[in-house]
């Protein structure tokens, strides 16, 4: 088949979820022997390989920077659905399967339109599905109103749509998507075999994450310092860096934590990895999740995890109450300390549950599994596929 990925964003270049996704899927696919295009933005030197074994990568549009103080900013995604209409109405015809994220969705919108006059089959991730009260809280209230009315529009398209939690799958119907939808559980690839046995944890509490509002690294100050009046010798590493490191910083300072929380900022994947192994637990306060794929990660080492409900935050599914961890009511550093010390005091019962957790829900949650789901719906009918 002749597939053409479409987002914005290319793993390693930039760094997240969605990029490894689509990296993944796209070095799958050309394993499997299709003919593989991924369209996307340049994030790397010109004249060097981006380095995506087997396929090939076409630059749509300019190096540009996609956030401003923590949110995505808008000319982008015009740039980049101008470079996608451009190079579509050119070469559509040539592809069987238009594979896209949603977001940015003007690069949807282009492929919905181009769909009839092309014949290729739709195909959509939907990561996350916002609510309009969360677009007027992240743009502003004229600008989040046309977010989520552009949002709209794009679930309007006939399509074969994919999700990451049941909480956007839900959604995504409730918004009235009228196509198939699959939920796909699975996006972790070990990197190293699971232990045997979990390994005894070192005192420390780990995030790792990029620091935007909506992951609130700060919070991980607050409920370290909490817990560590509890559990003698705690101490916390923030991984990761973003627009709000300065206040990941200054939360330190404010809170004496100098010497006991460490903020290293980005580091090598395996740097993560080591210290996740050995850590008590793995916090994640945020707000809103599409996924909440460290959780796996953690799990995989045996390793509990701390979430904290929310209406956006579909990490929760992750989490099997007192199993694998540990569902917060709030980020309140008071909240966040006790469910730290909720999971010193389970000791080695809760990394042998959540271990035997991950045991029990491997194939499910790796990546192997998703790339299955989504290959074998390429050869689907047509109608199941938005043609």
């Amino acid at each position: 088949m002749r597939i053409c990925l479409v987002y914005d964003c290319l793993f390693p270049h930039t760094v997240g979820g969605a990029e490894r996704w689509y990296r993944n899927l796209g070095e799958r696919l050309a394993a499997d022997g299709h003919d593989v295009t991924y369209l996307t933005l340049r994030q790397w030197p010109r004249g060097t390989d981006p380095g995506v074994a087997g396929v090939r990568v076409v630059v749509v549009g300019p190096r540009m920077e996609l956030y401003t103080a923590g949110r995505r900013r808008i000319l982008p995604p015009l740039v980049f659905g101008l470079g996608v209409l451009w190079h579509l109405a050119r070469h559509g015809r040539r592809y069987d399967v238009v594979h896209t994220a949603s977001f940015p969705y003007f690069s949807l919108l282009v492929a919905g339109a181009l769909r009839p006059l092309c014949g290729f089959r739709l195909v959509v991730d939907w990561h996350e599905v916002w609510s309009t009260e969360y677009w007027i809280e992240y743009l502003g209230g004229a600008a989040g109103r046309v977010g989520a009315a552009v949002q709209r529009l794009c679930i309007a398209i006939a399509q074969r749509a994919f999700c990451f939690s049941r909480l956007h799958a839900e959604r995504l119907r409730g918004m009235g998507l009228k196509g198939e939808i699959t939920v796909l559980e699975g996006e972790y690839t070990p990197k190293v075999p699971s232990p045997r046995k979990p390994r005894a944890p070192q005192p420390v509490v780990v995030f790792a994450g990029r620091h935007i509002p909506e992951k609130r690294a700060p919070a991980v100050v607050g409920a370290v310092m909490e817990a560590a009046r509890r559990v003698p010798g705690l101490t916390g590493i923030i991984f990761g860096d973003g627009p709000e490191r300065p206040d990941v910083l200054t939360a330190i300072r404010d809170a004496g934590a100098g010497g006991v929380v460490t903020a290293p900022g980005f580091v090598t994947t395996e740097e993560v990895d080591t210290a996740l192994e050995w850590s008590l637990c793995m916090l994640l306060p945020s707000r809103r999740e599409g996924y909440g794929l460290i959780v796996v990660e953690a799990a995989a080492q045996g390793v509990p995890s701390i979430v904290v409900r929310g209406p956006d935050n579909a990490a929760t599914e992750l989490i099997s109450e007192g199993e694998n961890g540990f569902v917060a009511a709030s980020a309140d550093p008071a909240v966040l300390g006790e469910a730290i010390v909720r999971v010193h005091r389970a000791g080695p019962t809760l990394r042998e549950t959540t271990l035997a957790w991950y045991r029990r829900n491997e194939r499910r949650l790796s990546l192997e599994d998703s790339l299955d789901v989504v290959v074998a719906a390429y050869s689907q009918s047509d109608a199941t596929l938005g043609r």
